[in-house]
């Protein structure tokens, strides 16, 4: 049964189908009418490590269908409950809701990522969430770097009623930081959502700049940051593994959210992440709506991904 809200099940579904159309179609195209042989699965597994799965989920898959069936037909359902199976015994795990601990108040959450992942867009949202659910948020616009990132978050601040603490382009992130961190202790805030620059070119100055934003929060709050949320975009494919790789050594990776699975057919590589680094998916995003960012279940993911029926 679904544990979506009425109706999400259906978008989600509909926002990876074409992940699960691909994988789909070239199960039809191996299966019909063939017995589950060595060469079958070798097959199968290919068709997996294509969706972005990786070669780990995919032999889990094979070996799991192997076990049951190998020698014998098998149905195009019967392929899909595997893989629906391995997938949510993987992502079960990680699926972790970001919790805000009101004895840690406000609650600093630094969020990560490379620029075009829809980091700020993330941000907004959460705002969104927590505004819904009564708490009072401060936003620290340390993309310093953009000038189109300071003014969208802005425009958030004046969606949801939160106050946004902002300086010029080229002004010193760490100092947008600490200065968001003394507003909103000053207002007694519950959360402070701080965005941040995340240029690869050059991974030592990305990382001189975290690591002095981590630096300063540490100064007003010894154990702030309290979170670090890297947002990923799942149409980037397996190099989402490399940034988790390169944001793991710039701070503390405590979570993931994971942006843009609607417009993909590489959602696979959440199951790819989730199996190499264990790291809790907090989110994951299904459309451009002010609600289409969802806390994440691992079981409705993975009968989207799938293709299962609802």
């Amino acid at each position: 049964m679904s544990t979506c809200k009425p109706g999400l099940f259906s978008r989600l579904k509909a926002g990876l189908s074409r992940t699960a159309g691909n994988f789909t179609s070239g199960v039809t195209a191996v299966f019909t009418k063939r017995k589950l042989d060595a060469a079958a699965l070798e097959e199968l597994e290919d068709l997996l490590i294509a969706a972005d799965l990786g070669p780990a989920v995919a032999n889990r898959v094979s070996g799991k269908l192997a076990a049951d069936r190998f020698d014998r037909e098998v149905e195009e359902s019967e392929i899909k409950a595997a893989l629906a199976d391995v997938v949510t015994e993987i992502l079960k795990p990680v699926a972790k809701p970001l919790v805000i601990d009101g004895a840690k108040r406000p609650h600093v959450i630094l969020v990560v990522g490379v620029n075009g992942t829809g980091k700020t867009t993330t941000i907004g949202k959460i705002a969104h969430n927590l505004a819904a659910e009564g708490m009072t948020v401060v936003l620290a616009a340390a993309d310093t770097f953009r000038a189109a990132a300071i003014e969208q978050l802005e425009i958030w601040g004046q969606r949801t009623g939160a106050t946004v603490v902002r300086r010029d382009v080229g002004v010193d992130p760490a100092a947008v930081a600490y200065e968001g961190l003394l507003q909103a202790q000053a207002e007694g805030a519950d959360v402070l959502l701080v965005d941040t620059a995340g240029r690869l070119q050059n991974k030592s100055n990305l990382m001189d700049e975290l690591a002095k934003v981590v630096r300063v929060l540490g100064k007003l709050d010894e154990h702030a940051p309290h979170d670090c949320l890297l947002v990923l975009d799942a149409t980037t494919g397996q190099n989402a593994l490399r940034q988790v790789e390169v944001f793991s050594e710039v701070c503390n990776v405590t979570g993931l959210a994971m942006t843009k699975l609607d417009g993909t057919a590489r959602g696979g590589v959440l199951v790819a992440l989730a199996e190499r680094f264990a790291l809790p998916v907090h989110f994951i995003g299904i459309g451009e709506g002010i609600d289409d960012l969802q806390p994440f279940e691992a079981e409705d993911f993975a009968r989207a991904i799938a293709g299962s029926a609802d």
